[in-house]
């Protein structure tokens, strides 16, 4: 199969698991060394901000992504759940958003993935209780 469709095709997948459009998913493909870096991205529907959800790693652009769809389909609902109220300094809207993670440094450095720290104030995290 064409390399391309079969990506086209597992991102699709990861959409559809996620419950979000593709095009509120930014796949980010990084070569690192000989490895290829997978960052997948979430944009808010509410406030269009953006969000690390979770890095892989593959040999290839393929593989990175397969991992990511592993990854979606079985382990990122065994992490914690977590709430982040949060303003964009000089703006008075508090925004609320969501992630799941291992810890609390985990969900600051998915919050400030490709941003600037001092640009945000973030009022609380709270670990969510288990549902």
């Amino acid at each position: 199969m064409d390399q391309n469709i079969e990506i086209a095709r597992i991102q699709h997948a990861i959409s559809k698991w996620m419950e979000l459009p593709l095009d509120k998913l930014v796949f980010d493909y990084l070569r690192d060394g000989e490895l290829m870096q997978l960052n997948l991205i979430t944009i808010n529907p509410r406030h269009d901000e953006t969000f690390l959800f979770h890095t892989t790693e593959g040999k290839d652009k393929l593989e990175a992504l397969q991992q990511m769809l592993e990854y979606v389909e079985a382990k990122h609902t065994k992490k914690q759940s977590y709430t982040v109220q949060w303003a964009q300094k000089g703006k008075a809207e508090l925004q609320v958003s969501y992630f799941r993670a291992r810890n609390m440094y985990e969900v600051l450095d998915k919050f400030f993935h490709g941003r600037n720290a001092d640009e945000y104030t973030l009022f609380s995290i709270q670990l969510n209780p288990i549902a």
